[in-house]
């Protein structure tokens, strides 16, 4: 058989024949006094095997192990670990699902900041819809990020620690006043009298243990700082001493 011929019986492609040739998992036949490959039925046949373990999943240098005469693991085996990983691959993907279906059926639908984690999408659904806050709207992108960068444990306590803040009486309706609080500092100077009326109200929504000891609250650094340049100069105060009063007691 030509190479043509060869890849049309297996149902392959002539380039994948080469390439199978490159690798050295098919044997190079015989050439006849034209130059052609001569293929025979053995190189039909070990090409249809190739075919079959690639079909089920095993990738390439898995098929040189099994076609191997020498081969480092039976065909059982690798089968085995296979049938392993697309068991973890179905668990993973089984996750994901739950994942999704708990976001769209959320009330109201997926948080305009999704996807983010059911807990946290249900944390946005307590606080209810601030349609025409943009500080609540920059809350929940930062809450986001902050979720999004978090090792799990991290992202456990913090959805733990904001959780109880929303969740104690009277929290949500505090919080959406700081937002209000906040918005009205737009275009006001540092040293508004009002920074400080913000600063001691989100002060009462920030639990102490949220901010990592060692901070450097008055210069921020890292996130910190990007936040502080993210805001209009009288919110930035507001945050800096709402930190400052929640971590230190001080005014």
């Amino acid at each position: 058989m030509r190479i043509g011929e060869l890849a049309a019986v297996v149902g392959v492609t002539t380039r994948t024949v080469r390439h199978y040739h490159h690798l050295g998992l098919l044997p190079e036949p015989e050439r006849r006094a034209n130059g052609y490959r001569d293929y025979t039925l053995r190189h039909a046949v070990v090409l249809a095997r190739i075919r079959r373990l690639t079909e089920l999943g095993l990738g390439l240098a898995e098929v040189r192990d099994v076609l191997a005469d020498d081969a480092g693991k039976e065909l059982a085996e690798v089968l085995t670990e296979l049938d392993e990983d697309l068991a973890r691959q179905e668990a993973a993907i089984r996750d994901r699902r739950a994942r999704l279906r708990t976001l769209l059926e959320t009330e109201g639908g997926p948080a305009a900041e999704g996807p983010v984690s059911p807990e946290l999408a249900a944390l946005f659904r307590d606080m209810g819809q601030v349609p025409d806050s943009p500080m609540a709207a920059k809350d929940r992108e930062v809450l986001a990020l902050l979720e999004t960068a978090a090792s799990p444990e991290e992202r456990e306590r913090l959805m733990g620690l904001l959780g109880g803040v929303v969740g104690a009486p009277g929290g949500a309706e505090r919080a959406l006043g700081v937002y209000g609080l906040l918005d009205a500092l737009a275009d006001a100077a540092p040293d508004d009298p009002r920074v400080d009326e913000a600063a001691r109200a989100l002060a009462a929504c920030i639990p102490a243990e949220l901010v990592p000891e060692g901070t450097d609250i008055d210069q921020g650094h890292g996130f910190l700082r990007a936040l502080y340049a993210d805001l209009a100069p009288a919110q930035a105060e507001a945050v800096r001493r709402a930190l400052r009063i929640a971590t230190e007691g001080g005014s």
